[in-house]
């Protein structure tokens, strides 16, 4: 059995580069750290490669590189140590036309993106958009965060004004989200074609955005004013889910 145990290994150090987003870009791969996401991958078929350390077992029914504890440990940020690394293929997913879909304007934190790409998932969202200002989808505290729905459904990522201008040229009907509406979610009832729209964690939706929506509403709240935009979002896609 032959093992890589040079951190110098032309291989490894492409894959260890992949830790960069300009690397993940250039490369169309990205690390893969927890056993359940690798098989997500592998269901989807996504996975380009298996990496396992030495003296592990491979029972995922593929083929695997084997490689040192230090080798596998340098590809790695996780606390406890792994036994296996995947590396996952980026897909160029090609904007959707129609359906229900979620947008995010400059949301910045990479468990957020995670927490709402895995939500729209679990509630049948067709995809999800996100400015080129967003936290990095294939960072891998959004890979943790998303649970292998990064593989389930469309993530596209682009300009924030190509997204709104591509909206509208669909027939797709915008619904924004912001504190200084006066109407509540409650009363809004989707279109057949719409798409869900969430901004940056401090700043909200830009005014340029709000602009461009054909429709905004606030969530009821009771004595606080604030919600983390990934829970914002859970609420307001199950209402426009099941009340449709």
């Amino acid at each position: 059995m032959e093992v890589i145990r040079s951190l110098e290994n032309s291989r490894i150090k492409l894959y260890r580069s992949l830790k960069m987003k300009k690397y993940r870009d250039r490369y169309g791969l990205f690390i893969i750290q927890e056993r359940h996401l690798i098989e997500e991958a592998i269901r989807y078929g996504r996975l380009e490669e298996l990496i396992c350390v030495e003296d592990a077992v491979n029972d995922f029914d593929i083929e695997c590189t084997f490689v040192s504890r230090e080798v596998i440990n340098s590809l790695s940020d996780n606390q406890s140590p792994n036994e296996c690394i995947g590396i996952g293929r980026i897909v160029d997913e090609q904007l959707p036309k129609s359906g229900r879909l979620i947008v995010l304007e400059d949301v910045q934190d990479p468990g957020n993106v995670g927490t709402i790409i895995r939500t729209a998932a679990c509630f049948g969202y067709d995809g999800v958009l996100l400015s080129d200002r967003c936290a990095d989808i294939y960072n891998s505290k959004t890979v943790s965060a998303c649970q292998g729905a990064v593989f389930a459904v469309p993530v596209i990522r682009r300009s924030m004004a190509e997204i709104m201008d591509y909206l509208k040229a669909n027939g797709i009907r915008t619904y924004g989200t912001s504190l200084r509406e006066e109407r509540y979610l409650q009363s809004v009832r989707p279109a057949e074609k719409y798409a869900l729209i969430f901004g940056n964690e401090g700043q909200g939706l830009t005014e340029e955005t709000l602009k461009k929506c054909d429709e905004c509403f606030k969530i009821e709240m009771d004595s606080f004013d604030s919600l983390n935009v990934a829970i914002a979002m859970a609420i307001s896609a199950y209402h426009f889910r099941y009340e449709e």
